[in-house]
């Protein structure tokens, strides 16, 4: 029995260990490679309940054995253990990445750099996976998913408005919400946006159904991300990225957010207010550097 292990469950957390498929870990500790089963049974005995397992200090020639293997050794403990895999992130070529078989074995995987404490970095994800989304999205659903790292709201990066268009972001991808803050030191706001129930309710929505970037203006400055959620409704970003110094508003028309509706009721997710129905269009301003509104839209059926 690890001793820490009653203590950490006792107020309702989760507890993750990581671990690396090679022979040492990137920080240069203990691998995992050929002693998989003595490792994961050890897991299993703490009472671990989430597994990173990374791809350091070993040939990705292995990957496709090696990281299933964890995957058999796992479901062996009969123990549930949260399963991330570093599978893909160390896979530079995009088109030989067997997301099909990663999907397969990890509940969710890595694709990208490591975040750092900083806007640039989120920003450079979020680019990243609206770049590739046609890549990803098709193997995201209940189970398995694409992890764009954690998140850093409660660090020390991000301002108020990044801080919701992170967990706006990472909602609408689908993503995992491990967060990288000390729990004591939060500030309120940023529990507001954290334990935002409405957000909350959309990345874990049953469906399963990753979010996509359907449109971006030609310089780049703003962008639309929708996302199809279980109820029949959409759950829609408006995200400004340049860093001009006024407030601005936009305009994201029902086509460009691939929305088949003339008319819709919106609901604004960060002020929990419904807005009333809007028709062909939806108009919102937006800070710079960073800022986004979340909207939750409900199509009306058109009566004949």
């Amino acid at each position: 029995e690890w001793p820490l292990r009653p203590g950490i469950h006792s107020m309702g957390l989760k507890i993750g260990i990581y671990e690396d498929y090679g022979t040492k870990t990137c920080g240069g500790y203990p691998g995992t490679k050929d002693h998989i089963e003595d490792d994961v049974n050890l897991f299993a005995s703490w009472g671990i309940d989430s597994l990173k397992l990374d791809g350091c200090y070993c040939n990705t020639s292995e990957f496709s054995t090696g990281y299933p293997a964890v995957t058999k050794a796992l479901n062996a403990t009969g123990r549930p253990i949260l399963y991330s895999c570093s599978w893909p992130a160390y896979l530079h070529d995009k088109d030989k990445v067997p997301y099909g078989d990663i999907a397969e074995n990890c509940n969710l995987w890595r694709n990208y750099a490591d975040i750092q404490d900083s806007w640039d970095s989120v920003q450079n994800i979020i680019n990243w996976f609206g770049d590739n989304h046609g890549d990803l999205a098709s193997y995201a659903g209940p189970g398995n998913w694409n992890d764009p790292d954690m998140l850093i709201i409660g660090d020390y990066g991000l301002s108020f408005e990044q801080s919701q268009t992170q967990m706006a972001m990472w909602a609408m991808m689908a993503a995992p919400l491990y967060m990288s803050n000390d729990l004591r030191t939060l500030r309120q706001w940023q529990k507001d946006i954290l334990m935002n129930q409405e957000v909350i309710a959309v990345d874990q929505d049953p469906l399963g159904k990753q979010g996509l970037r359907v449109f971006q203006d030609p310089k780049k400055h703003y962008e639309y991300w929708t996302r199809e959620l279980a109820d029949g409704t959409y759950a829609v970003v408006m995200y400004r990225r340049d860093t001009s110094g006024l407030p601005r508003s936009y305009t994201a028309t029902f086509a460009q957010l691939k929305i088949d509706a003339k008319s819709a009721y919106v609901r604004d997710l960060f002020r929990h207010m419904d807005l009333g129905v809007y028709t062909d269009q939806i108009t919102a301003t937006l800070p710079p550097s960073g800022s986004c509104k979340m909207f939750k839209v409900t199509p009306i059926k058109e009566e004949f």
